[in-house]
């Protein structure tokens, strides 16, 4: 459990530096360049990554379950991700109304991602991970909507094509994880395994 914990302090505490040290960050980038800052960000994101895959497997070896998980929640799990996939490419595509409307689609997502494997899963490890996830979320969406106020950022309006089409890769994205990517790279079956994570 502490490679687990250790890997989450890592990946989300280096994803946090614009929500809780936003100064520093600015400083460090002009102290020692951009390149600088994102080797950094990519060395520790990639480590923290790296504990945190490890000691969650670890864990689900012997797990600690802390509440009782009816088949239905893995069902409703699967349905929660499938906004949760669109929003992570709404984030890529440039145009879309998706991006334009909510402005930071890729946190909701993850939002939605952590909240739906929460509602599923029922252990220790599950809460520390999923739950750890979505209070970033939580306070990331807010911090870059605070950044956006405060540098009067304006995003332009979405089109019709680029939202179809995000629509349509974040519905595919979807299917192929659910279907197949999620068994065969986590080992867990959404729609046929014993838990949803």
């Amino acid at each position: 459990m502490s490679l687990l914990v250790l890997g989450l302090v890592l990946f989300l505490g280096v994803h946090s530096t614009r929500i809780v040290a936003e100064g520093w960050r600015g400083r460090f980038i002009a102290q020692r360049g951009e390149m600088a800052w994102k080797g950094l960000y990519t060395v520790l994101s990639l480590a923290g990554f790296a504990l945190l895959l490890w000691g969650y497997g670890q864990a689900r070896l012997e797990p600690t379950v802390l509440w009782g998980s009816p088949t239905w929640t893995r069902h409703l799990a699967a349905l929660l991700t499938v906004p949760a996939f669109i929003l992570l490419v709404a984030s890529y595509v440039p145009g879309n109304a998706i991006k334009a409307r909510l402005r930071h689609p890729m946190v909701l997502g993850v939002k939605l991602w952590a909240l739906s494997h929460l509602l599923a899963n029922n252990t220790l490890a599950d809460l520390l991970l999923f739950g750890g996830f979505l209070v970033w979320a939580v306070f990331s969406f807010r911090a870059a909507r605070g950044r956006d106020r405060a540098n009067g950022t304006v995003y332009a309006p979405g089109r019709a094509l680029p939202t179809v089409a995000t629509v349509v890769l974040g519905l595919a994205a979807w299917a192929f994880f659910a279907f197949w990517a999620h068994g065969a790279w986590i080992g867990v079956k959404p729609f046929g395994g014993a838990m949803a994570g």
